[in-house]
């Protein structure tokens, strides 16, 4: 698991549209990265709809914000299209950075037992160290929190 101070694992995977996106080419600005289950889904949608919602806000405080899943791009794509998300959302199909960040975890529902994205979230300051972390995260009232987080660098 990751804690508050250590340096964020570096990254490069791609955007929706097919663009390459690294953690370090982010510098200075801070990087929030949201890592949700999977697209489409309601607490999913919810949460990307929220970020989206905020992202002026996230960015007049100097951050940029990055969602990440295993799904395709493709899904990706539909996702975004069809929910008209305006966050990035980055494709971590063969799932290194969800382990690398340690969302990647075994979860529980309806008596079954599987492995899976925590939904979680992960702030990165301007000098790529880990500045907070909001494990198992509850959709309401979760952006709020972050940005005032973000404001707070």
């Amino acid at each position: 698991m990751l804690t508050i101070g250590d340096t964020a694992p570096d990254f490069t995977l791609p955007e929706t549209d097919g663009q390459e996106v690294s953690l370090s080419a982010q510098k200075p600005k801070s990087v929030v990265l949201f890592f949700y289950p999977r697209d489409n889904t309601p607490g999913c949608t919810a949460e990307s709809i929220d970020f989206s919602a905020a992202k002026a806000e996230f960015e007049a405080a100097g951050a940029v914000v990055f969602g990440i899943s295993k799904d395709s791009l493709s899904s990706h794509a539909k996702f975004r299209d069809k929910k008209e998300l305006t966050v990035s959302l980055l494709s971590d199909e063969h799932g290194r950075v969800c382990e690398d960040y340690g969302v990647w975890a075994e979860k529980k529902m309806y008596g079954k037992t599987f492995m899976g994205i925590v939904r979680t979230t992960v702030l990165i300051d301007g000098d790529g160290k880990i500045a907070n972390v909001w494990n198992k995260v509850k959709v309401a009232g979760h952006v709020d929190e972050v940005l005032t987080a973000v404001k707070a660098l």
